[in-house]
């Protein structure tokens, strides 16, 4: 165990027991909490004055639910008055699969990431000015989850519920630290990456490093965006989507599904950093966890169009981990489905999480 989470006091733990209207009176706090001192990573890095950015929002005596997404996903997982776009409004809010009327919603920035927990640039960025930024892994952003919750004074979370590098970070999570947490819903996530999966984000890291060489890391970013659109979702919305005819643009043709990539991946691009980009896509492909060692109830939903995790590596995990069930869904959205199926994550999301009392 490094020393950094031998700091994590014990005292502290406790044994368990459509887009919907800016939600008024939800009983949100949010802050960004100062961690003192040097924090060693997994990977062997080190990090000075690191910051973590948290929300918590619901029902202030509502059981709490650690809610975690993708890579591009933030704090703000659901609207509320006053607030920006939640990333997951579609799935977490009042009334929603993850009904923020019977459960407190709790998440963070994540570490090396965009937004305000420290990452590779801006006034957050904890790394020695003459060293670059560490390696960061899902162990890591576990610990965060701990530190977080130790200084909220929360005894225990009902449930993490990660999609994508979220889901890696829930079964980190669990296996680290199972007294904590009562259950894992991990979506689209397996206790290692897939060569393919891994190949394909291995091209757009290197797009994105040399477009930062040559001084267009917003460019780069641009195109590795439109090309990761591309294994988020499924041939068959494609097919349905945009089998147009392709429209003259000057001297060459456009063809409509490179306008949808592009424009996805320009809108990344204004609200996400080169350099934080290539650390948490590095540690998705870094990420592998011993899933024999998580004892922690644990649901997996699979999706059968998903081309980065597929049901074979979610088969093989629900195997190897000593309490878990397995549901395979279906979406036209692929990957991308657990952030769209609110109909078909509702069910999963009752049986495993039971009642708010």
């Amino acid at each position: 165990m490094n020393a950094s989470l031998e700091a994590v006091p014990v005292s502290a733990r406790a044994q368990l027991a459509p887009v919907p209207a800016p939600v008024p009176d939800a009983g949100v706090r949010e802050g960004i909490l100062d961690v003192p001192g040097e924090v060693s990573l997994y990977h062997g890095g080190r990090l000075s004055g690191m910051r973590i950015a948290w929300r918590l929002a619901g029902p202030a005596t509502a059981p709490v639910v650690c809610a975690l997404g993708g890579i591009s996903a933030s704090r703000r997982v659901f609207s509320t008055e006053g607030s920006k776009q939640g990333w997951w409004s579609e799935v977490v809010g009042p009334d929603r699969a993850l009904d923020a009327n019977r459960f407190r919603v709790l998440s963070f920035d994540y570490l090396g990431g965009s937004a305000d927990t420290t990452g590779p640039t801006g006034e957050s960025a904890g790394a020695h000015p003459s060293r670059p930024f560490p390696n960061i892994s899902t162990y890591d952003q576990a610990e965060l989850l701990v530190r977080l919750l130790n200084n909220l004074g929360l005894k225990s979370l009902r449930a993490i519920v990660g999609g994508s590098y979220g889901g890696m970070v829930a079964l980190a999570f669990g296996e680290r630290y199972p007294e904590w947490v009562g259950h894992l819903i991990v979506i689209g996530a397996a206790d290692r990456t897939h060569p393919m999966a891994t190949a394909w984000r291995s091209v757009q890291r290197r797009i994105v490093r040399f477009a930062v060489e040559c001084g267009r890391g917003k460019d780069g970013l641009q195109l590795a965006r439109a090309l990761a659109m591309s294994t988020y979702r499924s041939s068959e919305e494609f097919a349905a989507r945009f089998d147009g005819a392709p429209a003259r643009n000057g001297e060459r043709f456009e063809f409509p599904v490179e306008q949808y990539l592009f424009a996805r991946g320009s809108d990344f691009a204004d609200r996400h950093k080169p350099e934080a980009v290539l650390c948490l896509s590095e540690s998705i492909d870094l990420h592998e966890v011993d899933a024999t060692r998580i004892f922690v109830p644990t649901t997996i939903v699979g999706i059968r169009e998903d081309q980065l995790v597929p049901l074979a590596d979610l088969r093989g995990l629900a195997a190897r981990l000593p309490v878990a069930k397995l549901h395979e869904i279906s979406s036209i959205y692929g990957h991308d489905g657990f952030l769209k199926e609110s109909d078909q994550l509702r069910g999963i999301f009752t049986a495993a999480l039971g009642s708010a009392a």
